[in-house]
């Protein structure tokens, strides 16, 4: 698939995913959403990916949906009169999926169902959309010219995007409340002290930190670092540990046997580690356990 509102670069194991409509403030579409999604089903595809980064061209990173589309601007067929049932019992019919599913959430889900981490460069403007697609990346960098805002509310509408799922789990329930009430525009500041980004970098150095972050991150078993991913997710959502003691216990079964051989061995020869796994073809039998 080509794209027209994305930038798909694959260089040293790292995919740089820039949102490319720079002249739009990079404003997310329904055409950018598919692209993401088909962009982010790719890379958890790709051996030669290890890690995303994902940043915007110009001086924003997205500054919401574009609301200068005719029609509905979210895309939605208006005719339809969906019910809790259709969603329960019908999300993956072609109708649902185009005329009522939620496309910031469609891509919220790829994010969480990709094999590699997800990292987000955030560079400037990120309102809506902009903010809670990065909710579902594992790890968020600002620029001090980053604004981030979870605007719903003020122009009307609800959270999208699964984030009144992310969102109190990266900064609590208080305080994801009181972002979305307000619509306030938070400084890279005010995002830091909530814990929302890990780091406020100078502009000129955002690209180089989440890259150094990638690196890191691709000189390590990407079966392993696939698992564990899946793992942080979905097991810190269950109800009890013992739901994740048995997805640890089968992980380590299968690990001490494949790549934890080498590691192990780099470890007594004091060397650094070979890893030769590959997720296209080396995940452990039970995985998808979900």
């Amino acid at each position: 698939m080509s794209y027209n509102t994305l930038r798909y670069d694959v260089a040293d194991n790292i995919l740089t995913l820039t949102l490319s409509r720079p002249d739009h403030l990079n404003a997310f579409t329904v055409e950018m959403a598919g692209e993401l999604i088909d962009a982010f089903n790719r890379a958890s595809d790709d051996d030669e990916v290890r890690a995303v980064v994902v940043t915007g061209e110009g001086r924003a990173f997205c500054a919401g949906m574009d609301l200068s589309a005719s029609g509905n601007v979210f895309g939605l067929n208006e005719s339809l009169k969906p019910t809790m049932d259709d969603m329960e019992n019908r999300l993956e019919d072609p109708e649902i999926i185009a005329g009522v599913r939620d496309t910031g959430g469609r891509v919220t889900l790829a994010i969480y169902d990709c094999n590699k981490p997800v990292i987000a460069a955030i560079n400037g403007a990120a309102v809506g959309i902009g903010a809670t697609m990065t909710c579902a990346m594992d790890i968020r960098l600002a620029s001090e010219h980053a604004r981030i805002g979870f605007v719903f509310n003020k122009i009307g509408i609800t959270p999208e995007a699964c984030s009144s799922w992310f969102l109190p789990r990266i900064v609590g329930i208080s305080q994801a409340l009181e972002w979305v009430y307000s619509g306030e525009i938070l400084k890279p500041e005010q995002a830091l002290a909530g814990r929302f980004v890990t780091a406020v970098v100078p502009a000129d150095q955002l690209l180089e930190e989440a890259y150094k972050i990638a690196r890191r991150i691709a000189q390590h078993s990407p079966v392993a670092i696939a698992m564990t991913r899946q793992m942080m997710y979905r097991c810190s959502a269950q109800a009890h540990p013992i739901e994740a003691h048995k997805v640890d216990s089968l992980a380590i079964y299968y690990a001490s046997q494949t790549s934890g051989k080498e590691g192990v061995q780099s470890f007594l020869e004091k060397r650094a580690p070979v890893f030769k796994d590959r997720t296209s073809t080396d995940m452990p039998e039970f995985y998808p356990w979900w």
